[in-house]
C-alpha cells in the first residue's frame, strides 16, 4: 500500500503497519472469523416475500457509507458521511438490536419479516453488521486516510510528535485530562462499576511488581491474581488534540495521550495490558400506559432516560494490537461473562474507534473551504423574491407549497413571529416533535403568551433522544402561561400541524401550516420536506377538529382533507390502492407512486402486491427501510423501488394515486409503518389546489429521474447504484430543485408517459437554455 504521507511516521501507533500487513496477507472475511450464516438460514431469507426491516436498514447505512467512497466529493464531505454512518450504526445497536434483545432477554417469541426466529435472526443480523463494520474500516484506512496529508492534515500517534509537541501534550494531559479521570477497580472487594455507553474506556490489567499482590481467595492461578480497572474518558473532552505545523495540522486522538500517561494513574504497580474499548447499550424503551397526572408522566420519562444509560450491552468495540489480537483475552472473557455477550457482540477494530469523532476535524475552521457552500434557498413558486412584510396577506391569496431546503423555512417562522406580535391574533395551536436547540419557534410562542394570546402546544416528550430537550422547552412554555400537553397516553404525536386564529373585523380567519417535517429551523436546511400554508376553510376546519381530538375529548364525524392515525389511515390507504387495482382490471389508467422514509407495514405491502398483479405500475421511493420485495415474478413484477441518498436527507412523504387521470395526492408526517398507523398520532393532508398538486407531482417526477443520488432495489434485497446512461447527462435533483420553473411544474405528470433516459436530456437542454437566457438578461 503506497500512501502520500511519510512512511516513517506512525498513524495511531501501529496504524500504517496494520494496514500494510492487512494488504500483504489479504483481509480475512468477517464470515471466516465469525460463525457463518447457514445455507438453510440464507434460504429462508431468500424465499421470504418480505425483506427484513433490520437487514434493510443496514443496506440503507451501506448507501450512506457509499457517499464516503465518492471521489467526486471533497475529503471533508467524505469524512462527514463516514461519521454519519458511524452515528447511524450506534443508534441501530441501541434501538433495533436493543429491541431484539427485549425479546431474547425475556424469552419472548418473535418472527422477523425474513421468516427467522429471534435466535437465528440474531446471528444473521450480527453477521451482516460485522461485514458493514469491516467495510467502514476499509473505507477509512484504504480510501480516506491516504488523502489526509495532501489535504493539510495528519492523524498521528503520540510518538510521532516532536519533542516540543510531546511536552505540550503532556502538559495538556496534566492540566485538563488527568483531573477528570477516575480509575475504577473491579475485584472481589469492589463491585463492577457503571460504564457509560458511547464513550472511550480503557480496561487496565495490573498487578503489584513484587508479587505481593492481594491474592484471590478462590485460587493461586495467575489469572486470578490479575486486577482489572476501568478509566473512562469523559465525552465532553475534545476527541483530538491538535498541533499546528508549517503546512498541516496534526491531530492526535485523546486516547493516545491518555495511553501515554496512563501510568500516572497506576503508580508502583505493574501494568500488564491497556485495552481500549467502547460499548453500546440497549436504548429501546416504551412507556407503560397509566392514569397518573402529567408530573408523574414526566418523571417516568426521566426515569426511562436514566435506564437507557444502564441498558444491556448490545455491542462491544475493542481495539486490537498491531497483529490483530486483543491485548488481554482475560479481560475480554471477563466482560463477556459480566455482560452476557458472545463473539457475535465483539467488534474488533485495528483503526480508530468511533468514526463519529471526525466531526471535530470537519468543523475545524482550517478546513471550512473544503466543505462546499450550501446553495442559497430560493423563494417558493408563487412568492416573489422581494421581502414580504405581511405573511397573512400572502397566504390569503393562494395555497403556498414550501419545498425545503430549496425554499427556506422563513415563511413559517414569519407566520409565528408575526402572529405573536399581531394584536388581532387570538390563538396559536401547534404540535411539536423536535425543535432546534435555540428555537425561534419556542421564542415566538413565549412572546405570544406574554402578549396575552391563547397558546396550545402538544409537546411530544417521547421523541427519541430529544426527550430531555423537549421536557425543558415544554416546561418553559408552561411557566409562561401556554397550555401544554405532554403527549397522548401510549401514542407518540408525530403529526406536524400549526393553526393561527386571527380576528379580521367582520370574520375570524384561520391560517394553517401542515408539513412532513419538524418545526425545526436547523434541520429544515438539511432535510427535504414539504409544507403547505393555507387559509382554505376545509383544511382549517379539519385541523381545528383534530386539535379538539388531541387536546380535549372529541370524536369528529369525518375529515374532508385529512387522513389521520391511529384512526383510519391504514384503511384509507388500502382503499386508495384497491381503487387503482380496480381501475387496472377494468382497463383504465392507473398508477401509484409513494415517497417515504420507510415502508414496512405488511397489510399495505400485501395490497401493493395485489395491485401489481392486477397490472398497476407502482413506483416507490423509499429512503431507508423497505420490507417490500420488488420485481419478484408473479408477486411484484410491476413494482420498482429506488432510494435517494445524497447531499440532503430525504424526509418528504408524498402519496400519489393516478385515479384514472384525476390524481389524488397527499403529503404528511406518516411513513408506511406499523408504528405510524397504530402507535402514533399522524396526519396526511390532501393537496386540493391543482397548482400545488402539480408541484408535488414534479417532486416525484424528479425523484424518478435522478441518476446521481439514486439506488435501485433488486429482487434479492441488494441495491444497485444508478448510473448515468451512456450518452446521457447526469440529473441531480438535489441541485435541480433550486431552479424549478412554472413551466416544468405545469408539464409534470406520472404514468401517462413512462420516464425515459432521453427525457432527462430534454429537461437538461431546456434548463441550460433557461440559464443562458437568464445570464443574457443580466
Amino acid at each position: 500500500m503506497r500512501y502520500s504521507f511519510n512512511p516513517n511516521r506512525t498513524i495511531l501507533g501501529n496504524l500504517v503497519s496494520r494496514f500494510t500487513n492487512r494488504q500483504a496477507n489479504a483481509p480475512v472475511p468477517v464470515t471466516d472469523k465469525m460463525a457463518k450464516v447457514s445455507e438453510k438460514v440464507s434460504s429462508v431469507i431468500d424465499q421470504s416475500d418480505y425483506l427484513s426491516r433490520d437487514l434493510s436498514w443496514l443496506k440503507f447505512n451501506e448507501r450512506v457509507l457509499d457517499q464516503a467512497r465518492s471521489t467526486n466529493r471533497t475529503l471533508m464531505e467524505r469524512l462527514k458521511f463516514l461519521a454519519i454512518s458511524a452515528s447511524n450504526l450506534d443508534e441501530f445497536f441501541m434501538i433495533r438490536v436493543g429491541s431484539l434483545y427485549n425479546y431474547l432477554d425475556y424469552h419472548k417469541q418473535r418472527i422477523d419479516y425474513s421468516g427467522l426466529r429471534e435466535v437465528p435472526f440474531r446471528k444473521a443480523l450480527y453477521t451482516a453488521s460485522h461485514q458493514f463494520f469491516q467495510d467502514q474500516q476499509s473505507v477509512f484506512s484504504e480510501q480516506l486516510l491516504p488523502l489526509f496529508v495532501e489535504n493539510g492534515l495528519e492523524l498521528i500517534g503520540y510518538e510521532s510528535l516532536t519533542e516540543a509537541e510531546q511536552v505540550e501534550a503532556t502538559d495538556y494531559f496534566d492540566r485538563a485530562i488527568y483531573p477528570t479521570l477516575t480509575p475504577m477497580l473491579y475485584d472481589y472487594t469492589h463491585t463492577f462499576p457503571v460504564l457509560l455507553a458511547k464513550v472511550l474506556i480503557f480496561g487496565v490489567v495490573t498487578q503489584n511488581p513484587d508479587g505481593s499482590e492481594i491474592k484471590s481467595l478462590r485460587s493461586e492461578d495467575e489469572d486470578d491474581r490479575q486486577r482489572l480497572s476501568f478509566v473512562q474518558i469523559p465525552a465532553n473532552l475534545p476527541r483530538f488534540v491538535s498541533f499546528e505545523r508549517e503546512d498541516s495540522i496534526a491531530f492526535v486522538p485523546i486516547e493516545e495521550v491518555v495511553r501515554q500517561n496512563i501510568k500516572k494513574l497506576y503508580r508502583n504497580v505493574e501494568t500488564i495490558s491497556v485495552n481500549l474499548f467502547r460499548i453500546t447499550r440497549n436504548g429501546d424503551f416504551t412507556l407503560d400506559e397509566n392514569d397518573d397526572d402529567e408530573v408523574d408522566f414526566i418523571d417516568e420519562v426521566r426515569q426511562k432516560i436514566k435506564n437507557r444509560r444502564l441498558g444491556r450491552v448490545t455491542r462491544l468495540e475493542i481495539e486490537t494490537n498491531g497483529n490483530g489480537e486483543i491485548p488481554s483475552p482475560w479481560m475480554l472473557n471477563l466482560l463477556k461473562k459480566r455482560w452476557e455477550i458472545d463473539d457475535l457482540n465483539i467488534f474488533e477494530s485495528d483503526t480508530l474507534l468511533d468514526f463519529s469523532a471526525f466531526w471535530q476535524i470537519i468543523g475545524n475552521p482550517e478546513f471550512k473551504d473544503d466543505m462546499p457552500l450550501p446553495h442559497a434557498p430560493v423563494p417558493p413558486l408563487g412568492l416573489g423574491r422581494d421581502k414580504n412584510d405581511d405573511i397573512f396577506e400572502i397566504i390569503k391569496q393562494r395555497d403556498l407549497l414550501l419545498h425545503h431546503p430549496y425554499n427556506n423555512f422563513e415563511p413559517v417562522l414569519q407566520l409565528l413571529e408575526q402572529a405573536a406580535e399581531d394584536p388581532n391574533v387570538l390563538a396559536i395551536k401547534i404540535t411539536v416533535y423536535r425543535l432546534a436547540k435555540r428555537s425561534r419557534i419556542t421564542e415566538a410562542l413565549l412572546k405570544a403568551a406574554e402578549n396575552g394570546k391563547h397558546v396550545s402546544v402538544l409537546f411530544e416528550v417521547k421523541a427519541r433522544f430529544d426527550e430531555e430537550n423537549n421536557i425543558r422547552e415544554a416546561q418553559r412554555l408552561q411557566k409562561a402561561g401556554c397550555f401544554v400537553i405532554y403527549g397522548i397516553s401510549r401514542f407518540k404525536t408525530h403529526t406536524k400541524l400549526l393553526l393561527v386564529v386571527r380576528n379580521e373585523g367582520s370574520r375570524v380567519v384561520r391560517y394553517a401550516h401542515m408539513a412532513t417535517g419538524n418545526y425545526n429551523e436547523d434541520t429544515s436546511k438539511l432535510y427535504t420536506d414539504i409544507g403547505l400554508l393555507t387559509t382554505n376553510e376545509t383544511y382549517t376546519h379539519d385541523i381545528s377538529e383534530f386539535f379538539n381530538v388531541i387536546t380535549g375529548h372529541s370524536v369528529p364525524n369525518e375529515y374532508q382533507y385529512l387522513i389521520t392515525a391511529p384512526r383510519d389511515m391504514r384503511e384509507q390507504l388500502l382503499r386508495l390502492i384497491r381503487i387503482e387495482a380496480d381501475n387496472a382490471q377494468r382497463g383504465l389508467a392507473s398508477g401509484i407512486c409513494i415517497k417515504a422514509n420507510s415502508l414496512e407495514d405488511k397489510q399495505v405491502i400485501d395490497e401493493l402486491y395485489k395491485a401489481s398483479q392486477a397490472g398497476v405500475p407502482i413506483r416507490l421511493i423509499v429512503r431507508s427501510i423497505c420490507c417490500l420485495r420488488p420485481q419478484r415474478a408473479g408477486l411484484s413484477d410491476n413494482i420498482t423501488v429506488r432510494s435517494i441518498v445524497g447531499d440532503f436527507l430525504e424526509h418528504t412523504r408524498i402519496y400519489y394515486f393516478h385515479n384514472n387521470g384525476d390524481p389524488k395526492v397527499y403529503g404528511g408526517s406518516a411513513d408506511v409503518m406499523v408504528r405510524s398507523f397504530d402507535r402514533r398520532i399522524e396526519s396526511l393532508f390532501y393537496l386540493a389546489d391543482p397548482r400545488v398538486t402539480k408541484q408535488a407531482i414534479l417532486i416525484l417526477h424528479y425523484n424518478l429521474l435522478d441518476n446521481v443520488n439514486a439506488y435501485e432495489l433488486k429482487e434479492d434485497g441488494d441495491f444497485k447504484k444508478c448510473d448515468v446512461p451512456e450518452g446521457g447527462k447526469p440529473f441531480n435533483m438535489h441541485q435541480r430543485f433550486f431552479d424549478v420553473t412554472d413551466k416544468e411544474v405545469q408539464a409534470a405528470k406520472l404514468f401517462d408517459l413512462e420516464i425515459k433516459p432521453s427525457e432527462v436530456a430534454k429537461i437538461e437542454e431546456e434548463y441550460q437554455e433557461g440559464a443562458e437566457r437568464a445570464i443574457a438578461n443580466i
